[in-house]
């Protein structure tokens, strides 16, 4: 089974199945690094003043959140991380609803979810159910310090969670401004039946295999091309203060990881009404 990311349980009523939480995507795309093209030295990131230009060292740096223009509230690291969710390591299911009923603009990521410690049978149980009945189960989930909202779907013979869009986070479709040309449109059914056919003579099955990323076919294809004719360009490994951020960032990463597959806390009592935080919370948050 690929590594699992997150271990907890799926909890709803008396029911409790132990899962293990699996990235159902891998990021794709061409890497590209910044170089000094004088020295093909790696070009780091800085902080910098917006309005001096000069560079702010991390102790000098905090977080602030604005409240009018041109004026912010700071807050500090611990009151930032005082307004965290508990961590509970429960996938904790509130609801059930079918499954046309969740709008494709609040799906976000895809995970897959894999039974774990002897919960297979469970497992089973549960897929089956909303197989059968044509739902999905609603879910609230801690991932990283963060509370997600989240559905919870059966796919062949395993489940997938999919992390959803708060409903504060969707755009209405009013912000369209859709004239009646489209939404009271007249078709003509000549009209209809002509697009109809063109759809069915365009009609294919799904074959995912068939759809690659093109541009990063042709840039990998170049560099191949490119090393294979001896234009290599060597270049030093980065050192100093750019060397120590990337520590900071691998410890944090670890201490992370540890507390993820640590055993949860005690589940937190639901508020529903304090799931939808105000915008200038859910930035400090970031």
């Amino acid at each position: 089974m690929a590594r699992a990311i997150w271990k907890g349980a799926i909890s709803f009523g008396l029911v409790h199945i132990p899962v293990a939480l699996v990235s159902a995507t891998s990021s794709q795309g061409v890497d590209f690094d910044w170089l000094d093209s004088r020295s093909m030295d790696p070009v780091g990131y800085k902080r910098v003043n917006k309005v001096t230009g000069k560079e702010v060292t991390k102790e000098h740096i905090v977080k602030g959140v604005q409240f009018e223009k041109g004026r912010y509230v700071v807050l500090s690291e611990e009151e930032i991380r005082s307004a965290h969710p508990l961590s509970t390591q429960t996938i904790d299911i509130f609801a059930f609803v079918d499954s046309e009923q969740i709008p494709l603009q609040n799906i976000d990521t895809p995970y897959y979810l894999a039974p774990d410690k002897r919960g297979g049978k469970v497992y089973a149980l549960l897929r089956e159910t909303l197989t059968k009945t044509n739902k999905v189960a609603l879910a609230r989930v801690v991932l990283h310090t963060r509370q997600y909202l989240a559905a919870l779907m059966p796919l062949e013979s395993a489940m997938v969670l999919v992390k959803l869009r708060w409903p504060a986070e969707v755009r209405s479709l009013d912000e369209l401004a859709l004239g009646p040309d489209v939404t009271k449109a007249e078709l003509a059914k000549g009209e209809l039946d002509m697009a109809k056919r063109l759809v069915q003579d365009m009609s294919v099955e799904w074959s995912p295999e068939d759809y690659r990323d093109e541009f990063e076919d042709k840039i990998m294809a170049l560099v191949d091309k490119k090393a294979h004719e001896g234009k290599i360009e060597d270049v030093e490994t980065a050192t100093g203060e750019e060397e120590r951020k990337t520590a900071d960032v691998i410890d944090l990463t670890e201490l992370l990881k540890r507390s993820l597959g640590g055993k949860g806390a005690s589940k937190a009592a639901a508020k529903p009404k304090s799931e939808s935080k105000p915008a200038a919370r859910k930035k400090a948050s970031k």
